[in-house]
Parts: C-alpha cells; structure tokens; sequence
C-alpha cells in the first residue's frame, strides 16, 4: 500500500503580501453578494460527535458543501463571484450595487450586454460557471480534461454551456480557454489558476471561496465553543487552500490553527515545492491520474502559494485510498453522527485524519501537527456524489481499497 507522505513547512518566508487578498473585509464582500441570491442558504457543519471521540480528539466537525446552491459542491462560489467583480469593473460600479438583482436585470443586459466566459475543469469549477452565467444572462464555454465523467460533462451542458472534453490534462485545458478568451470578441477567462499577467479574477475566485471558510468559522464555534486547532483542507491549484488558510488566519490571527493541505499523490505539486523547501513552487506533469478528479491539476495559483508557504504547518500527498476511506467513514458515521456524502475530492481530508489517529506509522506526522485529545477539528467536503456510479462503485462496493 502506497502510503501517504509528508512534509513539514520549513520554506522562508516571502513579504506576505498577499494575505491581506483574505481580509476579513474583502470576504464581507463576497459573502454580502451571494448571500443576494434567492438560491443562497449556509450550508451544514456536520459535529461529528462520535467520531470525534473515536479517533481521540476533542471535536471533528466537516463542512458540507453538497448542498451549495443545488449544485452538489462549492465551487459555484469563486465562479459567480469573479464574474460579478469583473462585469462591475467594467461598468465602473461599486460591487454592492452589483448584486443578483441587479446582474440578472434587463438594465444590466443594457449597460452592459453579453460577454462569453471560458474556463477548464474537472466538473464542478465549470458547472459553477455555467450556472452563474445562465443566471446572469452571460455565455459559457468549458472545456474538460481527458478521462472527465460523462455525468459532469451532462451536468454542465444542462446549465447551457458550451462543452468539450479533451485529449488533454487539466493544466492543458486552461491554455486552451485563455486562448479562446483572448481571441473571442468579448471572451473572459476565469480560472482560479494564477499566473504571471493574470491575477485578478484568480484573486475575485479565492475571495468567493471565503463565504465558505467565514461560515464554517461562525459555526465551528456554535459547535465546539473555541475556535479550530487544526484544520485540513485539500488542494488542487491550492486556491481553495489558501483561500481557508488566509481567512482563517487573517479571522484568528492571535492564535491561528495549525492547516495541514492535502493533495492527490498524482498532482501533489505543492507538496513538491514545500518537499525542496526553497519557496518557489514546482510543476507535475502526466495524465495526473486519480480518483480525485477535483484535485488533479499539476500547476500551482502563484497567490496561493505565497500564503500557503508563509503559514501552513505541514503538506500532504495522498493516494487515493486515503480518500476512499474518507468516503466510507463519512457515508457510514458512528452511531448518532449525521451522515455527509461526500466525493472523491470532498473526503481526502477524513481519510487523513483517521488514518493518522489511528496507525502508529504516522506517529511523527501526529506529533508534528500536535493532534491530540485536546484538538479541535475543522474539515471541508467540498462536493458531494457528484459522479453517483463511481461514488456508489467506492462506498459499495470497496473499490480503491486501502489493504
């Protein structure tokens, strides 16, 4: 059995500059806008109570996020998002005149008519997109790595999309959205990928992923009455990472948790920088094949990076056992938890954690973290069954086994 491997943060530290893109202000913001839509509820915080007392810590709570919007996962939060702050940038208006009932009015469609945005995804970024552009009376093209889920590529084409699947891995498709949108009249890239040039929207997206960090802030210390010790959250780019990781640090900044980021053992590109320990980030390259589609991009956000290696704690990279058994525990809790359904990219976190309480393998990795039975728990699932075969093929059937 591949087993999962880790590193603790021992980088230098930049300048720092790019906390403050995860001010406490600068979430408000995002937070105030999608709370503007009808669709808008605060998804749940599940207290897993007895897990919690299973594994030996003192609280384990999971944001659930297939509950988001109706679309089964998170991501609808940075897409609908950016899209907003680019169309108010453009019209010269502040963002807080810039909300749902304005972006889906006729005025907005003549002040500032139509434009097309592209992006690349495994599915659920590119359904965020598509849904918030059929929202806003916007267009959208995706385009899908090779190997995508025909059910994510459906899910998709019913918000009214343009969809492709190529012959191409994430990282490939990204360039060939921002090819399309720089030779599309009117064309708008908007990838949570950051690169030299393109900052921006990157930015406006890691800002729309905070509404979720501020939520499962509030109701972390509704459930466990302290804020989190430690939190472990996946990374794909790292901009969902890094936008947890600068909330949460800007929000408890006198005592922040300790943040441990997992990523799949086939894309762990920021578990390889941290690995050389120099603070530049390195690439994967190859197919990047995993059951953590979600989290299968081999080039790192730029803006992420730089808050990730001044303040997480440790790196992960995780084969992709360690996600099926997060799925497992997760979809059979112990007596009394409530159940979370959570996907392949959503469970990696619970499979880490159980597995470092538990094996006497990972004692250094536990000790480094200082989990304990004092330790406050905070994990993000961040989509549900959003490939239904394949969820009921790993929890049923034991596909991905970890022996």
């Amino acid at each position: 059995m591949q087993p999962i491997q880790w590193t603790a943060n021992r980088m230098p530290r930049s300048d720092d500059r790019h906390l403050r893109l995860m001010s406490l202000e600068n979430v408000e913001r995002a937070y105030r806008f999608h709370r503007s839509f009808p669709q808008y509820g605060v998804t749940p915080l599940a207290d897993l109570t007895g897990m919690a007392r299973h594994l030996g810590l003192a609280a384990l709570c999971v944001k659930d996020e297939s509950y988001r919007f109706g679309l089964n996962a998170f991501k609808v939060l940075g897409g609908s998002f950016a899209i907003a702050r680019y169309i108010a940038g453009q019209l010269g208006r502040d963002l807080a005149d810039t909300d749902y009932e304005y972006l889906t009015s006729a005025r907005l469609r003549a002040e500032f008519g139509q434009a097309t945005f592209f992006t690349a995804t495994d599915g659920n970024h590119g359904r965020g997109v598509a849904w918030a552009a059929r929202q806003l009376g916007q267009k959208a093209v995706v385009h899908m790595p090779k190997g995508s889920a025909r059910i994510r590529y459906d899910n998709i084409a019913r918000e009214g999309a343009q969809v492709t699947i190529e012959e191409e891995n994430y990282d490939e498709c990204v360039r060939i959205a921002a090819r399309e949108a720089a030779e599309t009249p009117r064309g708008v890239i908007v990838q949570d990928t950051a690169w030299e040039g393109y900052e921006d929207i990157p930015g406006y997206i890691m800002q729309g992923y905070g509404t979720m960090a501020r939520e499962a802030a509030d109701q972390f210390l509704s459930a466990a009455g302290a804020p989190p010790t430690h939190v472990f959250v996946q990374a794909g780019v790292g901009s969902l990472a890094g936008a947890v990781q600068g909330y949460l640090q800007n929000r408890f900044a006198d005592q922040p948790p300790v943040v441990a980021v997992v990523e799949a053992s086939a894309a762990d590109c920021l578990y390889r920088g941290a690995l050389a320990g120099d603070g530049r980030p390195r690439i994967v390259q190859g197919d990047l094949e995993t059951i953590m589609a979600g989290l299968a991009c081999g080039e790192p956000n730029t803006l992420s990076w730089d808050i990730l290696r001044n303040h997480t704690a440790a790196f992960l990279s995780c084969p992709d056992w360690v996600s099926a058994r997060g799925m497992r525990m997760l979809g059979a809790p112990v007596k009394g938890d409530p159940q979370v359904v959570s996907g392949e990219s959503g469970a990696v976190g619970m499979g880490v954690v159980s597995t470092v309480m538990t094996d006497p393998a990972y004692a250094p990795l536990k000790a480094a973290l200082g989990l304990d039975e004092k330790s406050r728990v905070l994990l993000f699932s961040t989509e549900g069954d959003t490939d239904p075969e394949n969820y009921r093929r790993i929890v049923w059937d034991g596909a991905v086994a970890s022996v």
